[in-house]
């Protein structure tokens, strides 16, 4: 399929913006969580904060397999003609990175809370089913892969930012106001 508007569609937008705020407020509750606070100094607030980033970062993998079916059924727009074939490369690889990543982490994180014995809820609403037991050998494995994917992936939302900044303001393209406006 073949799309030749300048922008996504306001579906894909808003999934592309709640996603956004989504691993943004998740990855500042897990970095905040894990790196400042102790179970033995601050006890139930620790728990109560990983509860939360659980809660929130869970959602993104039911996010993303809509995002990706719509992305399937509903083709991004061209990326313009004054980009090189590299940089069109790049910035595709870039989204499948981006893709890979917002389903690698909430998936290694579940793994790290299974394996942990613990659940992994969904906005308080109820918990994805485990599909492993308890096993402190998988969290030995998990629990550094996913907090090497939280870094990867915030590397790469920094590198996203930074190039859609560059589209609007050195490049002077569409790229940015493709996903933030409408036709009129």
């Amino acid at each position: 399929m073949n799309n030749t508007t300048e922008y996504y569609t306001r579906t894909a937008q808003v999934l592309h913006w709640i996603m956004a705020i989504i691993f943004i407020l998740a990855w500042i509750i897990g970095f905040y969580s894990g790196n400042f606070l102790s179970y033995d100094v601050n006890g139930s607030f620790k728990g109560d904060m990983t509860t939360l980033h659980k809660n929130i970062a869970t959602v993104i993998i039911f996010l993303v397999v809509i995002r990706i079916f719509w992305r399937y059924t509903h083709p991004a727009p061209q990326l313009p003609d004054s980009m090189s074939p590299r940089m069109k490369t790049f910035a595709h690889l870039g989204h499948l990175a981006l893709y890979f990543m917002l389903l690698a982490l909430p998936i290694t994180g579940c793994l790290f809370s299974w394996s942990a014995g613990y659940p992994a809820p969904v906005l308080y609403l109820f918990d994805i089913p485990a599909l492993i037991g308890k096993n402190p050998e998988v969290t030995a494995i998990v629990k550094p892969l996913h907090i090497w994917l939280s870094w990867a992936a915030g590397l790469l939302v920094v590198g996203h930012l930074l190039a859609a900044l560059k589209h609007h303001f050195i490049d002077k393209d569409n790229i940015l106001n493709s996903m933030t406006k409408q036709p009129k």
